[in-house]
């Protein structure tokens, strides 16, 4: 967690710099500036971001965004707001924030990192593999339209990443499926999911595991038919 709220103060400070603003970090030189400016409410979030005070910062990027709408740190406040929910693991919240910076600033230069994060946002939502998969759906999804949309970015190849883990999660609910039809011997339903996971989730660490069980359902199938045959008469 510590890492990554580095990283996010890294990223803050970044799109600062690239939106060709001043900056005043709140590890560098103290600056004595008016609070109720949008540089020192911009500051104090920064600060409060960095001090682990989410909601503090959140409502302190809020009021740069709605007091100062005109003022280039306003988009950059937004982008905090996103990622001061993300850093206080309210995931819902962040993913709405930042894909409401992506509607709003749709050519904005910090849409990969946006688009990640949208995709971090349901990552970060995931459950056990038998519960529903669907948060891990909608993951692989964002994650899938960065790398189509931005190939060459830092963000793509990241997402590259996670979209095995994604693929896994979901494969692995299917095969719990399929295992508990194989235990109840419903092999027909059993194998119809163990064929959609090596139809679809291949190469994610299930393909030895699945190969076996796809085997021994097709066997199991071939038994239970053979002893419901009718005998020919001779």
């Amino acid at each position: 967690m510590a890492r990554n709220k580095r990283i996010l103060l890294v990223l803050l400070a970044l799109v600062f710099l690239l939106g060709g603003c001043k900056m005043w970090l709140p590890w560098g030189k103290n600056t004595d500036m008016a609070r109720s400016t949008p540089e020192g409410l911009y500051q104090q979030g920064l600060e409060e971001y960095k001090d682990g005070s989410y909601k503090k910062s959140v409502e302190l990027f809020q009021r740069v965004k709605e007091e100062y709408p005109l003022s280039p740190l306003a988009i950059m406040a937004e982008i905090g707001i996103a990622d001061s929910f993300f850093s206080g693991k309210e995931y819902p919240e962040a993913g709405l924030a930042y894909r409401e910076f992506l509607n709003l600033h749709p050519t904005n230069e910090n849409l990969p990192y946006v688009m990640y994060q949208i995709g971090m946002s349901y990552y970060s939502q995931m459950t056990t593999i038998d519960r529903d998969q669907s948060e891990a759906f909608k993951a692989l999804k964002e994650f899938e339209r960065l790398i189509a949309r931005f190939p060459d970015s830092k963000f793509a190849v990241m997402a590259a990443k996670t979209v095995k883990d994604c693929k896994k999660s979901m494969g692995e609910k299917e095969f719990y499926v399929g295992e508990f039809y194989f235990k109840i011997k419903e092999y027909r339903a059993a194998l119809k999911r163990f064929e959609k996971i090596e139809r679809e989730y291949a190469n994610v660490g299930l393909d030895d595991r699945v190969s076996r069980f796809i085997g021994e359902t097709k066997k199991r199938i071939a038994m239970k038919e053979a002893k419901t045959r009718p005998v020919e008469k001779k």
